[in-house]
């Protein structure tokens, strides 16, 4: 007997999300995924901008801009194809707390894929390493039973998308290129300027 879509995507989710009581001792790892995992992608962004590398910065704002693309293309399917979250109508084993909003997509996998890829666009061996922690975030999703497998699934090709969409544009459209080198040089002055200003009151001081 052949399984509809939606029948595999509630077999895979059972299958999963049983885990969490298969393998128990992995469940504080997997809701630390769910909840704290996030934060290492901020906190990534920010150290990137600021190595004051050029090549860096262009890969920060093509990536928050991709970013504004996935999260916009979530947004508008959520609301055309809204589904309940998995805990809504079956019994599963929900390890996190989490509000009865919609299911499709997941952002949390636009979010973790949009910044993977587009560090991955710029710098191929870190972009691996965010990769792979975009994976496993995904993953604890369904684990700990906020997501089905097809959340994560077009999240994540929501986020691979808009961040190969933005950087090709970058790229490929010399407009775009000016424009976003442009405010990287103005950032810039005015950054060195701060910063020549921060130094002359320091001198001040001693």
């Amino acid at each position: 007997m052949k399984l509809g879509i939606s029948q595999t995507d509630d077999f895979v989710f059972q299958f999963i999300n049983q885990m969490a009581v298969t393998f128990s001792a992995l469940n504080p790892f997997m809701r630390f995924l769910s909840e704290k995992a996030e934060y290492f992608f901020y906190l990534g962004i920010i150290v990137y901008w600021f190595t004051r590398i050029h090549k860096n910065r262009q890969m920060v704002i093509t990536t928050l801009l991709s970013a504004c693309v996935g999260f916009g293309a979530g947004s508008i399917l959520s609301h055309f194809f809204y589904r309940d979250r998995p805990f809504v109508h079956h019994t599963v084993n929900q390890l996190i707390e989490h509000s009865a909003n919609a299911s499709f997509p997941s952002n949390h996998s636009i979010g973790a894929f949009v910044i993977a890829t587009g560090i991955w666009l710029f710098r191929k061996k870190d972009g691996v390493i965010w990769l792979v922690l975009a994976g496993l975030i995904s993953f604890s999703r369904i684990w700990n039973g906020v997501h089905y497998p097809s959340d994560v699934i077009t999240g994540a090709f929501i986020g691979v998308i808009s961040a190969f969409m933005i950087y090709q544009m970058v790229h490929r459209w010399s407009v775009a290129h000016k424009c976003l080198n442009a405010s990287i040089d103005l950032y810039e002055k005015i950054e060195k300027n701060i910063w020549k200003g921060y130094k002359k009151a320091s001198k001040l001081k001693n």
